[in-house]
């Protein structure tokens, strides 16, 4: 992959949905909740008021509606400024 964010920008990698519940059902694509963690794969280098925290390899979270979805590749990405990622785990 080659893709470089700018500015504030984060590549992240969403975690996949889940496919079955605790009790064991299999959950159908249309009742599937977005996942709201993934792994960061590409960071932008900043600006000069912002200074970037996140670094490639960090598992986050971020908001439900957070971020762009973007296609690279046949695999799906979000593309998110910095301010949007809620925390590091």
């Amino acid at each position: 992959m080659n893709v470089k964010p700018l500015s504030d920008r984060v590549l992240v990698l969403p975690n996949p949905a889940e496919e079955k519940t605790a009790g064991g059902l299999i959950i159908p694509d249309t009742a599937k909740e977005k996942p709201l963690a993934g792994k960061v794969v590409a960071v932008g280098p900043g600006t000069s008021e912002i200074k970037m925290e996140v670094k490639v390899g960090d598992e986050v979270l971020y908001g439900k509606y957070a971020g762009t979805e973007i296609r690279i590749d046949g695999t799906d990405y979000l593309i998110m400024k910095q301010q949007d990622i809620l925390a590091i785990i």
